[in-house]
C-alpha cells in the first residue's frame, strides 16, 4: 500500500491512500511551526480492520521524525494509538 504525501493548503498537509481515483484513507494536519496536529484520521469501510489507519499514522510519525516535529494527537484514533502503542512516545507535543 502506497500512500502519497499532500499539500492541502493553509498550513494542512495529509497522507492519501487512493485506489482507480477513490480516497480510501487519509491522515491530515494542521502544521503549527514543530507541531503537527493531528486532527483527522479515514479509513474506508471495506479496509477496516486491515491496520490502514495504523500505516497513515506511522508514515505521518516518520515525517515527523525526518523533519522534526511533534505530533499532537486530536483525532480520535491518533489518541487511541498514542495511548496504545509506546513507539510514539518521542513525539508526543
Amino acid at each position: 500500500m502506497e500512500f502519497t504525501f499532500e499539500e492541502k493548503g493553509q498550513d494542512v498537509f495529509a497522507y492519501v491512500y487512493e485506489k482507480d481515483g477513490q480516497t480510501l484513507g487519509e491522515i491530515t494536519w494542521t502544521q503549527l511551526g514543530d507541531i503537527m496536529v493531528m486532527d483527522h484520521t479515514f479509513v474506508s469501510p471495506s479496509l477496516r480492520g486491515q491496520g490502514v489507519a495504523k500505516q497513515l499514522l506511522d508514515e505521518a510519525a516518520t515525517y515527523a521524525k525526518e523533519n522534526g516535529y511533534k505530533m499532537e494527537a486530536v483525532c480520535s484514533y491518533v489518541v487511541t494509538a498514542f495511548n496504545r502503542y509506546n513507539e510514539y512516545d518521542d513525539l508526543k507535543a
